[in-house]
């Protein structure tokens, strides 16, 4: 069974909606996303009633629906001081979107979507291609985690899927006959 992908957009500033209520009780504003493995660990999310700013953890949440986020109650709401275990990942406020992807040889673009499955890893990046590149071929390339090799502060580094000239030969001349 292969999980169903999702886009990023059904993650960002969508309603937590409390089951035992029956109402909303805050927005999640954006996702916390795990630098270290991709990992959808939560999200930020603003208070319905105090306007205070708190966390959803994915541990926490029912189901995500096309009406929102579905939560047992308030409860599921934390303070960013009481998360301890995960203050790096809080502190670190790292975000995807935007974020320059590279390889060795060449810039390629900067994520302008994701798309993650139902165990919260983000799967797949979408790249808005630099300006020179949307000429020559596609406007996006689509990245795979598999492809990933390096997450930093300021790019994600991905396996060159392109092999040039002079490697190819090199690569030819030193496969036994």
């Amino acid at each position: 069974m292969s999980d169903m992908l999702r886009m990023s957009g059904s993650l960002f500033n969508i309603p937590v909606i409390s089951l035992r209520l029956g109402q909303p009780i805050a927005t999640a504003q954006e996702p916390i996303i795990n630098p270290h493995n991709l990992k959808i660990v939560g999200w930020w999310c603003k208070d319905s009633e105090n306007g205070s700013s708190e966390v959803l953890l994915s541990d926490d949440v029912r189901e995500i629906l096309a009406q929102g986020i579905a939560v047992n109650d308030e409860s599921a709401l934390s303070s960013p001081e009481d998360l301890v275990r995960h203050k790096e990942i809080l502190d670190a406020h790292f975000k995807l979107v935007d974020k320059l992807v590279k390889t060795k040889h060449q810039k390629i673009g900067k994520v302008h979507d994701f798309s993650y499955n139902d165990g919260m890893f983000v799967q797949k990046l979408y790249v808005a291609r630099s300006l020179i590149k949307v000429f020559t071929s596609e406007d996006t390339a689509i990245v795979d985690r598999t492809q990933i090799i390096e997450i930093t502060d300021t790019y994600i580094l991905v396996r060159d899927t392109e092999i040039k000239e002079g490697e190819e030969e090199m690569a030819g001349a030193a496969v036994p006959a």
